[in-house]
């Protein structure tokens, strides 16, 4: 009888901590679509199939350098700022793509505002959310972010989102490139039982990053197949519907001994 009575306070307090974190059930099938970098093919292909889909998506932008004012290999402010216009999520991935594991607060601060600035002074929504440049972060990061008002962080590390266990400054995530279409189908179908999963895309196609390109081919093939299966395609700002995220940081510590490198 003790013994039952223990699982029923275990049981009573897990759902507890489920229904304080989750603001409502996670449906199957849910997936976030994350676009990092700015490349050009990002404004040029990814967005007008995506609205053809009636996807959500982010799009974590930067000033990749050296070549940022390229408009034939990146996207132009005037460009973003569209991509804004159009619904989608503009969020913040450093003004010069660092490792910021190197960066003190102040040097952090400083790569978050250039983006937070200018998109303020182009009228393009606030970022809320950011992503790790070459996915390096460490502990003092993620309190640089949390001093700065961020909401969700997205990481890497090739497995679900359970935002029951993971801190939302540390989303992980699959990232697509042209040779790994099987574990991104694989990837889609973890999305279930309370998990998310997220997608990291670079260029479709990234011409100066040839390692991370998705050819724009596969990538309308991964778009058919998430619409024809019934899937719930957000932004990550829309985990926010789902997520009381203040509840989540409040109950669950940072672990950064689960993969989060892609």
């Amino acid at each position: 009888m003790k013994y039952r009575l223990a699982l029923y306070l275990m049981l009573w307090l897990w759902i507890g901590m489920d229904a304080q974190i989750l603001k409502k059930p996670l449906p199957d099938k849910l997936v976030v679509l994350t676009f990092d970098d700015a490349p050009a093919s990002q404004y040029s292909i990814v967005a007008p199939l995506l609205r053809q889909y009636g996807f959500g998506a982010t799009f974590f932008v930067c000033e990749f350098p050296p070549n940022y004012s390229d408009s034939t290999l990146y996207m132009t402010w005037r460009q973003i700022k569209q991509l804004d216009q159009m619904g989608f999520e503009i969020a913040n991935h450093t003004r010069t793509h660092p490792n910021v594991t190197k960066l003190n607060k102040t040097g952090f601060e400083k790569e978050l505002s250039y983006i937070e600035n200018t998109c303020d002074s182009l009228g393009i929504t606030t970022p809320r959310n950011f992503a790790y440049p070459g996915y390096g972060l460490n502990s003092g990061v993620l309190v640089f972010l949390e001093d700065k008002g961020y909401v969700f962080a997205r990481a890497g590390g090739s497995r679900p989102y359970d935002p029951q266990v993971d801190h939302p400054f540390l989303i992980p995530s699959w990232a697509s490139d042209a040779t790994n279409e099987k574990e991104i189908l694989k990837a889609l179908g973890q999305a279930k039982d309370g998990k998310i999963t997220v997608l990291t895309f670079h260029g479709v196609p990234d011409i100066e990053h040839p390692w991370v390109t998705t050819p724009p081919e596969l990538f309308e093939n991964y778009l058919k197949y998430l619409d024809q299966n019934g899937y719930t395609v957000i932004a990550l700002r829309d985990l926010e519907r789902y997520i009381d995220v203040r509840e989540a940081k409040k109950r669950i510590a940072p672990d950064l001994n689960r993969p989060l490198k892609n």
